[in-house]
């Protein structure tokens, strides 16, 4: 019996394994495809010679890529929307969480269900573009700070991990004369920080990849991000002067090439720097979830 159950085990784990390796490979093949083509000649990838590894290995995409007028600019405005953005993101889930935590607040309950209620319901894409028009917050670099300032899960999230937290530490701080803000600062968001960073993490990457609003309230070309950009090159083939002056010797596969190049541009900060916030995202995906 004792034989059968290890054989048992043994080939539950040659299963998961053998799921997990196909997972991984369904997920990874896709950008490792576009990778090696956007690193091939445009006649290779018109030919489907691109497998796996580049055929005909060039950088010429990439070349006529970062020599785009508006690619360097696109670049900063996303940094910028993302770092700032997130910072707000941060600081207004902070403050709509907190109370929401406190049971002495005789409204907390009504508060949280509002917040709650926003997840299964909202205005509408014209009434809020209204709403975005009439604050004077469209083509405006803080009504894209601001659009997306505050997500309800999230600050649900940040109640439940606040009420986690043990009431002695409270009650212990005002004894020795602390106010509501003070325990804030100095307590809370302190002992919170792996949430903080797990949230974050899901704030910015969720405006480094953001594109559908900002085509919509931004006009001025200098003030949209790269998600916008890289929009506008994969669905168009005339990129500027410098991709037509390439389309004009010949190259008439160019922009296929040109796009790959784009999309790993612009994806590649996220999949730099995620493997640092890796366990910052498996701690957020667990608060609640474990009770000691």
């Amino acid at each position: 019996m004792n034989h059968n159950k290890v054989i048992g085990e043994r080939l539950f784990a040659a299963v998961c394994y053998l799921i997990v390796i196909f997972v991984c490979i369904v997920t990874l093949y896709p950008f490792l495809y576009l990778l090696s083509a956007s690193l091939s000649s445009s006649t290779s990838v018109m030919k489907n010679e691109v497998v796996l590894l580049p055929s005909e290995f060039t950088l010429r995409a990439y070349q006529v890529v970062v020599k785009y007028k508006g690619i360097w600019s696109a670049y900063l405005n996303t940094i910028f929307y993302t770092v700032a953005g997130t910072c707000i993101s941060i600081g207004l889930s902070i403050l709509a969480a907190y109370p929401l935590s406190k049971k002495r607040w005789a409204v907390h309950k009504a508060m949280g269900l509002m917040v709650i209620f926003t997840l299964w319901f909202s205005s509408g894409m014209i009434p809020f573009f209204l709403v975005m028009h009439s604050l004077k917050l469209t083509d405006s670099r803080l009504g894209i700070l601001l659009y997306p300032a505050i997500n309800a899960m999230y600050v649900v999230i940040l109640r439940t991990y606040f009420q986690s937290l043990p009431l002695s530490l409270e009650e212990s701080a005002k004894l020795e004369g602390a106010n509501d803000w003070q325990i804030l600062r100095k307590i809370v968001v302190p002992l919170s920080k792996p949430v903080l960073a797990a949230i974050g993490l899901y704030y910015a990457i969720a405006r480094w990849n953001s594109f559908f609003w900002e085509s919509i309230l931004l006009t001025d070309d200098s003030r949209v991000p790269v998600q916008v950009l890289l929009r506008r090159i994969i669905l168009s083939s005339q990129l500027g002067q410098e991709i037509s002056a390439a389309l004009s010797r010949g190259e008439a596969t160019v922009p296929i090439t040109i796009k790959y190049a784009s999309i790993i541009i612009t994806v590649l900060p996220v999949i730099v720097i995620y493997p640092f916030f890796q366990k910052y995202f498996v701690s957020g995906a667990l608060v609640g979830s474990i009770k000691e």
